[in-house]
């Protein structure tokens, strides 16, 4: 069974989360949640209100994270999945979730990436010439770390995928499921 790394931390968007999380599931993968440590974490609901020019945040379901970026072996895993919502703007700064994310440029393993999870990559600094979806707030982050900015629903670059917000779950997700299966039919999973 292919396992799926997913990414969280306190203040992780809940749809950008959940969809992927059942997504996963639902294709029988493993989906193993991973976070600084090992507890229960505060997700968020993001959405700008009508007249409103900027994002509002509240409060939103509760997930417990199953392993510790620190004790991730990312070889085991067949996929990685980066959230949005405000958490990578703090995840960013973990030095073993910057591990995990260069293994799997370097090793060229599926990779999708929603909203502020570009933040992520960016600092992984694995981004460099790709073209890739975020969030339009984030835009600057991915073209100073020398990304292009594509304002898209899905946009695949190579083993990444990327999306701009949870509004494009079903466009950058049915993508990353494809790229998974393709993955762990190939032998390269299979020899790990």
């Amino acid at each position: 069974m292919a396992k799926i790394l997913i990414a969280i931390g306190d203040a992780a968007e809940a749809l950008d989360t959940m969809y992927p999380l059942f997504r996963v599931q639902e294709e029988g993968w493993e989906a193993v949640v991973a976070a600084p440590e090992v507890r229960t974490y505060h997700l968020v609901m993001h959405e700008i209100p009508p007249g409103w020019d900027v994002t509002r945040e509240g409060p939103s379901y509760h997930l417990k994270s199953q392993i510790a970026y620190r004790d991730v072996q990312p070889e085991e895993y067949a996929g990685l999945f980066l959230t949005g919502g405000r958490a990578p703007e703090y995840l960013r700064y973990d030095k073993d979730l910057i591990r995990i994310t260069r293994h799997f440029f370097e090793q060229e393993k599926p990779v999708a990436v929603v909203c502020h999870g570009a933040e992520i990559v960016a600092t992984a600094g694995v981004i460099q010439g790709r073209r890739m979806a975020t969030v339009p707030k984030c835009q600057f982050d991915i073209e100073v770390c020398g990304a292009t900015f594509v304002n898209e629903p899905c946009v695949l670059d190579g083993h990444m995928v990327s999306g701009r917000t949870w509004h494009d779950n079903p466009f950058y997700m049915r993508e990353f499921v494809r790229m998974v299966k393709d993955y762990v039919i190939s032998s390269r999973y299979h020899r790990r």
